[in-house]
This record gives C-alpha cells, sequence and structure tokens, in this order.
C-alpha cells in the first residue's frame, strides 16, 4: 500500500487558501445590506438582505431566496434578467410601474430622503423618510414610526418594494 505524504510547504498553502476562502465568504456577508424590521437590530427580525443587486429572502443567500433583482433602472423579479420580469423601473428619481417611462405610470418619487406618492412633492402624499437608514413613517422621527432599519444604505425602490409588499 502506497503512502503520500504531503511536502509541508503543500499543506500551509492549502490551509492559508481554505483560511482565505473562509474571510471572502465573511467579507461578502459583512457587506450586505441588511434590513431589518422597525427598529430591531436582532438577525430574527432581518426581512431580507441585499446584495450585488440582489435581494434576498432573510437572511438566505441561495438562489431559490431571490426575491428580486435591481441593475440600477430596473427591478426584476426574482432573479430574473428578462425585460417581461421588469416590477418597476428607476429614472430621475422616479419609481415607474414596470417598463413605462410615461409621466401617469409614476408611482412614486425620490427628493432629499423623502419618498412621495406619484408625482406630487406634497407633505400629504409623503410615504416615507429614510433618514441615517432608517425609515420613518411620513416623515415622522419617532423611534415609534420607524417601519424599517438597514444596516448600510439601500436603494430607494428596494425600500419601496419592500413596504408595498410587506405592510
Amino acid at each position: 500500500m502506497k503512502t503520500t505524504h504531503h511536502h509541508p510547504a503543500s499543506l500551509v498553502l492549502q490551509t492559508l487558501l481554505a483560511m482565505l476562502i473562509v474571510m471572502h465568504a465573511t467579507v461578502v456577508s459583512v457587506h450586505a445590506q441588511r434590513v431589518y424590521r422597525g427598529s430591531s437590530p436582532y438577525s430574527s427580525d432581518v426581512l431580507c438582505h441585499v446584495e450585488e443587486g440582489k435581494v434576498y429572502k432573510g437572511l438566505d443567500s441561495y438562489t431559490s431566496s431571490i426575491i428580486a433583482r435591481f441593475d440600477g433602472t430596473y427591478l426584476y423579479r426574482g432573479n430574473s434578467i428578462y425585460m417581461s420580469d421588469v416590477i418597476l423601473s428607476w429614472r430621475d428619481g422616479n419609481i415607474y410601474r414596470g417598463r413605462s417611462s410615461y409621466r401617469s405610470d409614476v408611482l412614486a418619487n425620490w427628493h432629499d430622503g423623502n419618498l412621495y406618492s406619484g408625482t406630487s412633492s406634497y407633505q400629504s402624499d409623503l410615504l416615507f423618510t429614510y433618514r441615517d437608514n432608517k425609515v420613518y413613517h411620513h416623515g415622522e422621527p419617532y423611534q415609534s414610526s420607524i417601519l424599517l432599519t438597514t444596516s448600510a444604505p439601500v436603494h430607494p425602490i428596494i425600500l419601496y418594494m419592500l413596504l408595498i409588499t410587506t405592510t
């Protein structure tokens, strides 16, 4: 029976490679933008996390757990990149229905950390304010009016999607 002996340098390289892989996985998860229910900082209250434009359910990182994908212009259903799966579009601070760019299809607009209904900028049409990684209901700066908390800045179109699907 033949036994193989590993050269000590080979074992060191294998160990270093394994450590780098583990460190890379940790860095990726640390940089994911987590979205929490209310003002909770607990991982049990994570609604989703955003990583490389993909919105994952909870803390899962499986492809099957992708809720939506955002490429900077279009928000797609699931992990799709097909134009037929576009849910919302982002142009010039406006969120549009599907792939539309018509003013009549503006669902909300973003201005100075505030998201307003349609094309309005009236206080009465304020949906939420996003400040210091917290989403406040109707801009009310009270602890009790925090709808979502994020671990890092999250794009307004993703916050809008979450709010219309979870409230």
